[in-house]
């Protein structure tokens, strides 16, 4: 009888109730785990609330501080230029012309939007100068609910014999535009120097190289680029971002020429650790 009962097997029956079983009780596991997820999320919108609402309070506490940051700065010669040209990405945004511009610039102020979710404006502040009428360019972004950015920005009023039509900054009075050629072999000498440098990621590399040959003539024309385009759209926010998250928030150590002294150290021990490592292998 023992046999004969190893040998049967089981019936088609027993095996769609077993089936049946199982995806019952993961139907069952799913909706558990779906209602704890659920609960996280509140959680973490809660969090997120509150988090905002304290970034709010505490930009209102840092505004005197920025005003009073920035009334010094104004006291010390050519302060932004030198922190633009000490960074190594938004130096290389700079042309002669620029600078020469750059010194005329006072003030620079970066300003979330009031429920700092919508969006946030760049605002550069200049002497009156033989190059524009304006004193005030601000480039703005608005965060939209589908997803996308609308982007704002001056539009520079150039005094006569200046302008940077295309992107392009040169004076009118007899000078030619450079040709596509002149432009086309600083261009491809930029991206070999630029692949010899081990310390800058891929991601820097592209923006960098984005950048060049965008807006390689001239920074003033990050002021025409409004448009989002696709295939651009990451890369045109950085640009703004770099400027808000990173040059904005300290821009002293850019004036110092102390970051790229700490990132030159931080390859330095980086690269030793890797030989060290190479050696003991070997």
């Amino acid at each position: 009888m023992v046999a004969d009962n190893k040998g049967k097997k089981p019936k088609l029956s027993d095996n769609i109730d077993d089936d049946e079983q199982i995806d019952s009780d993961l139907i069952h596991s799913i909706e558990k785990l779906q209602e704890v997820q659920d609960e996280l999320e509140k959680i973490n919108e809660k969090a997120s609330d509150e988090v905002l609402e304290v970034e709010q309070k505490y930009n209102e506490v840092r505004k005197p501080v920025y005003e009073k940051r920035s009334d010094i700065i104004k006291s010390i010669p050519d302060f932004w230029l030198t922190a633009f040209l000490s960074h190594p990405v938004l130096s290389d945004l700079l042309n002669e012309e620029d600078q020469k511009i750059f010194k005329h610039l006072t003030s620079l102020e970066v300003e979330d939007f009031k429920d700092m979710k919508s969006g946030y404006s760049i605002t550069f502040n200049f002497m009156p100068n033989r190059y524009f009428d304006d004193t005030k360019l601000t480039k703005a972004f608005t965060f939209l609910d589908d997803g996308t950015t609308k982007i704002t920005a001056t539009p520079i009023k150039w005094k006569e014999g200046m302008g940077v039509p295309n992107g392009v900054t040169h004076e009118k009075n007899g000078n030619k535009r450079p040709h596509e050629e002149d432009r086309f072999f600083p261009s491809i000498f930029f991206v070999v120097f630029i692949n010899t440098l081990n310390s800058v990621d891929k991601k820097t590399v592209d923006l960098i190289l984005y950048l060049k040959w965008t807006f390689w003539c001239s920074f003033f024309g990050w002021f025409s680029e409004t448009q989002q385009k696709d295939d651009i759209e990451d890369i045109s926010d950085e640009v703004a971002e770099l400027i808000k998250e990173d040059l904005w928030t300290n821009p002293l150590t850019y004036f110092n020429n102390d970051a790229d002294e700490e990132e030159f150290d931080g390859d330095e021990e980086e690269n030793g650790s890797d030989d060290s490592e190479e050696d003991e292998g070997n």
